[in-house]
């Protein structure tokens, strides 16, 4: 239960007087203001910490079109939207020690417009980034009293993404709040197929159970629907078949609903949440029409 990470024993936690390299790194970190849990659980891997810190602080603490309180408010909407609670607290933190407005921390409609008018493509890089359209970045674009700059904009992205992909290093490690930090004690991930606690040892009671049979049923449907097809077709093998009913178990599966949202979110997170509602959908379901993909290498 001690140290920054859930799924770490302390002991094999890399400690400020180790080796000559993570000494100075985590000597960096320090004249910087703080060594954090992710920092800690990084220092298993010094090259891999150094590289993240030399980031964070390019994006953080150097010279760019944004201003630092900007910045770190854009990190939250970024983590508010992962239901981070780890990475939200710790930037509201930041916010204020850079002269953040405390105003804006009751919520994003205490934000300027200007932070607002990012919630949609925020929403759609954490969720669904293949949604992503050149007219959502026009909006942002376009001038007016809350537009942005091409160079304000870049770096507001760059952040977006960063913190997205941070929150899931976070969960991923398993990493414990700071002691001193005020947004609660919970660093779990909200569970995709249960409206209880992720701490709740009855996986099936309550609203749980309920939804657990309502996807029993909605797959039984599907199940239906693919046998009254096969009677349609002709030529389809059993094999086939089973394959069709293996591939529609597993998408029943690993789709998670986004119809709820976790009721043990805390207030300080779903203030900073528009449409939160708003989740991942699988875009490769079978039957459907699926939006325009763009492929890379």
């Amino acid at each position: 239960a001690r140290g920054p990470s859930t799924f770490i024993p302390l002991g094999e936690i890399p400690q400020e007087g180790g080796e000559s390299g993570l000494r100075q790194l985590l000597g960096a970190f320090v004249s910087a203001g703080r060594v954090d849990h992710v920092a800690m659980v990084m220092g298993l891997h010094p090259q891999y910490l150094s590289s993240f810190w030399k980031t964070q602080c390019l994006l953080l603490r150097m010279d760019g079109p944004l201003p630092y309180h900007k910045r770190h408010y854009i990190a939250i909407m970024a983590a508010a939207r992962h239901r981070c609670s780890y990475l939200v607290g710790l930037h509201m933190r930041e916010f204020l020690q850079v002269g953040g407005n405390p105003a804006w921390l009751r919520g994003l409609h205490c934000a300027p417009q200007k932070l607002r008018n990012l919630n949609e493509i925020n929403k759609l890089l954490a969720h669904r980034p293949w949604l992503v359209t050149k007219e959502h970045i026009e909006a942002l674009l376009k001038p007016g009293e809350d537009s942005w700059s091409l160079a304000e904009l870049v770096q507001a992205l760059v952040l977006l993404t960063h913190y997205h992909s941070l929150a899931s290093f976070v969960f991923g490690c398993g990493i414990k709040p700071q002691e001193d930090q005020d947004v609660g004690d919970n660093c779990w991930a909200p569970s995709p197929h249960s409206d209880s606690s992720p701490a709740s040892d009855d996986s099936m009671g309550g609203s749980g159970g309920t939804d657990a049979m309502q996807e029993v049923e909605v797959l039984m449907e599907r199940m239906k629907l693919l046998q009254e097809n096969q009677l349609d077709e002709e030529g389809v093998t059993q094999e086939e078949m089973a394959t069709r009913f293996e591939l529609e178990k597993t998408e029943s599966l690993l789709v998670p609903s986004s119809d709820t949202l976790d009721p043990s979110l805390q207030s300080n997170i779903r203030c900073f949440l528009e449409d939160p509602e708003f989740g991942y959908k699988d875009f490769t379901r079978r039957g459907e029409q699926a939006p325009p993909t763009f492929r890379a290498q």
